[in-house]
């Protein structure tokens, strides 16, 4: 097996943005964590802390959480995890 074809974490690499249209976004079990604490406003500090991480490692998540999604405010991830809790 590959690299390219091992799952993202047998290789400790985040999944890519969906590149085709209505493709849903694959996040790591690491950023969906993040995401939930996000969405309720919590500081990337206090996010850190509650998942005993380091305060980079915790803004590394967001920003990977936000570029995946396409978007630049933390209010879009509350919008898509929303959408996302509806579906189920």
């Amino acid at each position: 097996m590959t690299p390219a074809s091992l799952p993202a974490e047998r290789t400790g690499r985040s999944p890519k943005k969906a590149t085709v249209p209505n493709e849903p976004v694959r996040l790591t079990r690491r950023e969906r964590q993040v995401s939930d604490p996000a969405v309720e406003g919590r500081p990337n500090r206090e996010i850190a802390t509650s998942l005993v991480i380091s305060l980079p490692t915790a803004e590394g998540h967001v920003e990977h959480v936000l570029s995946k999604l396409g978007y630049t405010p933390r209010a879009r991830i509350a919008a898509w995890v929303t959408r996302q809790r509806a579906s189920v």
